[in-house]
Formats: C-alpha cells, structure tokens, sequence
C-alpha cells in the first residue's frame, strides 16, 4: 500500500523570498502577569515588550518557569494580563472579555500543541474541520478547506482515520492542518515536537518552515536548540523578562 508523505524543501534548495511587512502584525507594550495563590503573589512575566511583524518566525526559548507558556497563552488570547497592552493585528485585545477573545482567538490563531489535541471520538478531517464549525462555515466549503489543509501536511490518505489510528508524527500533522486550515493571522506552536522521536520531530519542523516559507507568521516555544536555529529570530525568557531578542 502507498503511502503519502509531506512536501518539504529540500535542504539544498533555494527557500523563496518571503517578505516581512514594517508594521508589526502582533505588539506587547509593558505586559505584566501575576498570579496570586493565598498570600502567595507570583510574577509570571515583568515589563515584556515584544513586536512581531507578519512573516516573522519567532522561537522563544528558556529555562522552566521562566514564563514562556504564561507568555503563549497571552499571544494567544488564553489568558489576558494583569497590566500593559497587547496589539494583535493593530486592535486592542488585552482589556476584552473572554467572549470576545474567544471570538478574535478563532479567527485570528491556530494552534499548535505538544499533546497534538485532537478529538478521540472524531475523523482526522472532522477534527480538521472543527474551527471552521465554529466559525459557522457550510458544510461543504469546510470539507473542501479541511482536505486541502490535509493534502497540504501530506495527510489527505488518511482522511477517515481515527486519531487513535495514527502515529505520534501523524496525529501531530493533521494538528497543523487544524490549525491552519481556516487561514488564521498568527500560528502558536507549543513544543510542537516535545511528544515526537527525533524523525518525527524533524518532518514537523520542515512542515513549520514550508508553511513559514508560504508567508505564514509563526511564534513556536521549544527546548531543543536546533529547531530554534530553524526560526527567523530568537527571544530568550528569564525570570519572566526578555533577556536577548536576536535573529536566529
């Protein structure tokens, strides 16, 4: 039986030109997150500016507890901060509700997770689908957007699946098909290879740098130094400030 693969570039290929816009397409000003637990009061992230331009891959490294996930979920419109500002796509969005984060979070984001995330009891491209039901889409524009995205992470064979039928590398591929299906602003990958064997870990990045190279605009938090060599720019956390913002 054959089987179908992603579609990388090769390493000896020449990446096109992807254009990074002036205007920064994502902007914290002075962000500040404390969380209190009884009298204990925890400074998850101090005085954090941070601008991204659209075309930008961004890794953010450092150490445990340093405030990376804390730092993610503002990106992503989780979690709001105790005090400063965040721009995403030139509007405010840190004084908003958690009902109009919501609605800005499934238009705007996709995301990426080390548990991959997705739905036991669902098809590989139903789990695809799944932002655009949210969203209202009509069923047969969502199946044509969810088997493009499949065929586009080389994941289309598989259609019909169960998750549970999928390897660790797979499940992590229809993930990013989830996320990008519905063409969203900004991709937040959360140690998107932290759960996958080094070759599966590999496939995945080569999918985030072809998708990059496509004028996606990528923020990924990870460990391993050389899949953070493979972003555009490096931040560097610790103790929830940024310590060195330099291009990778």
């Amino acid at each position: 039986m054959q089987t179908q693969t992603a579609t990388v570039p090769s390493s000896n290929e020449k990446k096109p030109f992807v254009p990074v816009t002036t205007e920064p397409l994502l902007k914290l000003s002075g962000i500040a997150k404390v969380f209190h637990t009884d009298e204990v009061e925890t400074h998850a992230l101090t005085n954090v500016y941070l601008e991204v331009k659209k075309g930008e891959f961004l890794s953010i490294e450092g150490p445990s507890g340093s405030g990376k996930s804390t730092l993610l979920a503002i990106l992503g419109l989780l979690d709001a901060p105790s005090q400063g500002e965040y721009r995403l796509g030139g509007d405010v969005t840190s004084s908003l509700d958690a009902a109009k984060r919501a609605a800005i979070r499934n238009k705007s984001i996709g995301f990426i997770f080390q548990a991959f995330n997705l739905i036991g009891d669902l098809t590989v491209v139903e789990n695809v689908e799944l932002p655009l039901v949210y969203r209202g889409v009509g069923a047969a524009e969502r199946k044509r957007k969810a088997h493009d995205a499949l065929e586009k992470v080389g994941m289309s064979h598989r259609a019909r699946h169960m998750p549970a039928q999928l390897s660790g590398g797979q499940q992590q591929r229809v993930a990013v098909a989830r996320a990008v299906v519905g063409d969203p602003l900004l991709l937040l990958a959360d140690e998107p290879t932290g759960n996958l064997d080094s070759k599966n870990g590999d496939q995945v990045m080569a999918l985030l740098e072809s998708l990059h190279q496509t004028g996606a605009t990528i923020v990924m938090v990870t460990h391993n130094p050389e899949y953070a060599r493979k972003a555009t720019r490096t931040v560097h956390l610790f103790d929830g400030r940024i310590v060195d913002d330099r291009p990778a």
